[in-house]
């Protein structure tokens, strides 16, 4: 098989590439080691920046996003028994919307197809080659049959456990990592959420975190050890646990729990996130704790800069944008892991944290609540930065709204 582009992984940040890709001419073949019912089901957070749905709707995948995604004007912090308002609109003109991200993947998916685009389900990338010279190969499993697919260019999207970053030979890549001592237990219940939105709830117990996927259904996560035994949280301890670290702030509904599991917490930074003719994007590059909502973001972030790069290579054949890729995203990459480490450590509870540091972070809530300036720059972080148009100069002119 040939084609320009090799994608490996079909997440968000594959399938929004090959559709950049798409249009502008650029021929693609992505492929992908699950099925696509179990691609289309794969559970993950779905939060999404001012800029992002902009980008869905702008390449004619917005259609059920903007019918069906719950647009929130900001965030709640809960503390010292009551809720505090942080209102992106009015700070910084901007919202945030919740939509699951298997429901981005589907529309993703059925855009790409609908116009002719080419992804291989159930084919596993098994070996890279060639990165260093002009036809990069990738070797899959098609079936009981080990086929290559030449290409260009390689687009590893396959996530921090994929085979793209493990194809760099060692030593070309510095890896900056940082664990957190907590993890969060997760649940989805048949029940509405406390509010219409998100809740970061800040408590001597340990923090919470009140979500939603719809109206009457909520995802709802605490504060847990690392390793936490899922078995010793029956529904009724959780959703206690839920009320007492809300403090009072509302009310919560309790109904029947669907899924529980623990997610661990921790940052990883790969850089250069390139290797001759491979170019990482999205979680095989970095992975930041979500109390900063920022995976799928900054992996559509990612995807933007490579297809603008490519299109203007492809074009003129100058390879600066290109070159450049790695320094642009980190850029971005930086902020955004800046941002998630100040929300994880203003509103969890840290095994060694001694009496200075509770007042002290104490005193980050009131400032953020009381302070204007405080407020808009949590406010512009979390609803998104605008993308670097002044860094993507050479690069093709897409129309993304910052």
């Amino acid at each position: 098989m040939r084609t320009t582009v090799g994608i490996v992984g079909a997440g968000p940040a594959g399938l929004m590439l090959a559709l950049l890709l798409q249009r502008e001419g650029i021929d693609t073949v992505v492929l992908e080691a699950r099925s696509r019912a179990h691609v289309e089901q794969r559970v993950r957070a779905g939060l999404m920046e001012q800029w992002a749905r902009d980008l869905m709707i702008e390449i004619g995948a917005g259609a059920r996003l903007v019918r069906e995604g719950l647009v929130h004007n900001g965030i709640r912090l809960s503390f010292d028994g009551r809720l505090h308002a942080i209102d992106f609109r009015r700070l910084v003109g901007r919202i945030v919307t919740i939509y699951d991200q298997k429901e981005v993947v589907k529309d993703l998916i059925g855009l790409l197809l609908a116009r002719g685009g080419r992804i291989l389900f159930e084919a596993e990338a098994i070996g890279l080659g060639g990165l260093a010279g002009p036809a990069p190969v990738i070797r899959f499993r098609d079936g009981d049959a080990v086929r290559e697919l030449v290409c260009d260019v390689v687009a590893g999207c396959d996530g921090f456990h994929g085979i793209s970053r493990a194809s760099i030979p060692d030593g070309v890549l510095t890896v900056y990592e940082r664990g957190y001592p907590f993890g969060w237990l997760g649940i989805l219940s048949e029940s509405p959420p406390p509010a219409d939105e998100l809740i970061y709830a800040a408590h001597d117990r340990g923090f919470a975190l009140f979500s939603m996927r719809s109206p009457t259904l909520s995802r709802l996560y605490l504060q847990c050890a690392p390793d936490e035994d899922v078995s010793r949280w029956p529904d009724a301890r959780i959703f206690d646990e839920l009320a007492a670290r809300l403090g009072g702030s509302c009310p919560l509904a309790r109904g029947r729990v669907l899924q529980k599991g623990v997610t661990s917490m921790r940052s990883v930074v790969v850089e250069p996130m390139q290797h001759g003719r491979l170019f990482l994007a999205g979680d095989a590059a970095h992975i930041q704790p979500p109390t900063g909502a920022k995976g799928m973001n900054l992996a559509f972030a990612d995807v933007v800069v490579l297809a603008r790069a490519l299109a203007a290579w492809t074009r003129t054949g100058r390879t600066d944008a290109l070159d450049a890729y790695s320094r642009v995203c980190l850029d971005r990459v930086w902020k955004a892991q800046r941002f998630s480490w100040f929300m994880t450590q203003l509103l969890h509870r840290f095994p060694d944290e001694t009496a200075f540091d509770r007042r002290r972070r104490q005193a980050d809530l009131v400032d953020l609540v009381g302070s204007a300036a405080a407020a808009t720059a949590l406010a512009e972080n979390y609803s998104g930065l605008p993308l670097a148009a002044a860094a993507l100069e050479a690069a093709a002119p897409f129309s993304v709204s910052g």
